[in-house]
C-alpha cells in the first residue's frame, strides 16, 4: 500500500470523535479562563518576574566560636559553612527565607571582592543575632579576609526566593 492511500484511509476512516471534559462556550462563561488564572498564579507559568535589587549593609564572619554559637561550622538550616553561604539578620528574613538565591554586587567601587562574587550565587543558609537590621553577612573560611572584608554596602539582587 502507497503512502498516498494510507493517508488517505486514515483521513477518511471513521474516528471516535474526542470530546473535552469541558466546553468553552456561552454555556460556561469564561470559567476555564478563570481557572487558568488562578494556575499562572499558583505557580507562575511564563510570568516572570523582574529581579528584586536593594541595598544593604554587609560585613563578614568566620566559624570562629566568638563569631557563632556552639556550633560554628553548621548553619541555621544545618548545612556545612561553605563559601557562597549568608546570613541575614532577622527583618530580612521574611524577604529572603532559607534557600534563598541571591547575587551580591560590592558598591565600594573597589574590585577585589567583586571579583568573588561576579561568578558565584550566594544562599542564605544562616541568620543573624536579633539586634541587626537590613544586615547580611557573608561567610569567610577565614579571619584575614573577613577582616579585610570589613564593612561595606552591597546591591543584592533575589534570583530566587527559598521555601524557608
Amino acid at each position: 500500500m502507497s503512502l498516498a492511500v494510507l493517508s488517505h484511509s486514515l483521513i477518511t476512516s471513521k474516528q471516535p470523535h474526542f470530546r473535552w471534559p469541558f466546553q468553552v462556550g456561552a454555556s460556561q462563561p469564561k470559567t476555564w479562563l478563570s481557572s487558568l488564572l488562578v494556575l499562572l498564579g499558583v505557580f507562575g507559568f511564563g510570568l516572570a518576574k523582574a529581579p528584586t535589587s536593594f541595598t544593604v549593609t554587609a560585613t563578614a564572619y568566620t566559624s570562629l566560636s566568638s563569631q557563632t554559637d556552639g556550633s560554628p561550622f553548621i548553619t541555621a538550616t544545618g548545612a556545612r559553612t561553605r563559601l557562597g553561604i549568608i546570613a541575614v539578620s532577622r527583618d530580612l528574613l521574611g524577604t529572603l527565607p532559607y534557600g534563598s538565591r541571591v547575587k551580591l554586587q560590592d558598591l565600594s567601587g573597589e574590585t577585589r571582592f567583586n571579583r568573588l562574587f561576579s561568578d558565584r550565587v550566594f544562599v542564605v543558609e544562616d541568620t543573624m543575632h536579633i539586634r541587626w537590621r537590613n544586615k547580611i553577612d557573608v561567610w569567610f573560611p577565614d579571619n584575614a579576609t573577613a577582616v579585610r572584608f570589613g564593612v561595606r554596602k552591597l546591591k543584592l539582587t533575589v534570583l530566587q526566593v527559598g521555601r524557608g
